[in-house]
């Protein structure tokens, strides 16, 4: 053992230290510059510009300059079919002869997408909902009725309803009610109607209920029929302003006890 250490302190045992360090730091140095110059570090050619390009042209392109080519699609509405949005790697990236560019282009065909139902929705609620679907608003028209709301809801020409396939970025035309409805409508007849029935025919006519005069004794409210009204409907008259009341006569007696006049 004393030799050993004896050993460690020789000029001998030091010089073939060092030595054996230097070689180690050689070879690694020499491994770094082989590996440098094997990958060519540094060197290469610049990826084209491609992004704008319609597929074709950018395949073309990648071919002639000696690069392979990957491509994907994916749907954009505002682009044209068939045109490169996206490139990786970016466009002026130095990388080796054969690399291999992947490319994204807008693809020809659209995704199908479902009509959303846009019943009771005004205009402004419609477009932000057909937005949200990839749809768009195309020619709206409007027509007389009492609500304001989307009434139809028309694609190449034909009334189309809720859950229906559309290509997505789809051009959709609507029927708006204009809120106003008609002027006049028909005076419905009421006559020998229960009072809750004729209560809903009214206003389901856009009419309004008027005073309700009760003729002789009630004593069963669920047998009270209509026996007069006014206005009433008549070979003159057959129509009122929308919004008319119209006053009732009401009398104790099942719909088949009416009196006749």
């Amino acid at each position: 053992m004393n030799r050993f250490w004896a050993y460690l302190k020789t000029k001998s045992f030091r010089n073939t230290f060092f030595a054996a360090i230097g070689s180690v730091l050689l070879l690694v140095f020499i491994a770094y510059l082989s590996l440098d110059y094997y990958t060519r570090h540094g060197s290469g050619a610049p990826v084209p510009p491609l992004k704008g390009m319609s597929v074709d042209k950018a395949i073309s392109t990648l071919t002639d300059q000696g690069f392979g080519y990957q491509i994907d699609s994916v749907y954009v509405a505002d682009q044209p079919p068939g045109t490169i949005v996206e490139q990786d790697p970016d466009a002026g990236t130095m990388v080796k002869a054969n690399r291999i560019i992947y490319l994204t282009m807008v693809t020809r065909l659209s995704p199908p997408v479902a009509l959303p139902d846009l019943e009771d929705q005004n205009y402004m609620e419609a477009v932000a909902t057909l937005s949200n679907y990839g749809l768009k608003v195309g020619d709206t028209s409007t027509r007389s009725d009492i609500a304001n709301h989307i009434l139809e809801v028309h694609f190449a020409g034909q009334i189309i309803k809720p859950g229906t396939k559309l290509p997505k970025g789809s051009k959709v035309d609507l029927v708006i009610g204009n809120g106003a409805g008609a002027s006049e409508v028909d005076i419905p007849d009421l006559a020998n109607q229960d009072l809750d029935a004729a209560k809903f025919v009214i206003k389901g006519a856009g009419l309004g209920i008027g005073t309700i005069t009760y003729e002789g004794t009630i004593t069963d409210s669920s047998s009270v029929v209509v026996t007069a009204q006014y206005p009433a409907k008549t070979d003159s008259t057959s129509k009122t302003s929308l919004g008319t009341r119209i006053n009732l006569t009401v009398s104790q007696a099942k719909k088949t006890d009416v009196p006749t006049n």
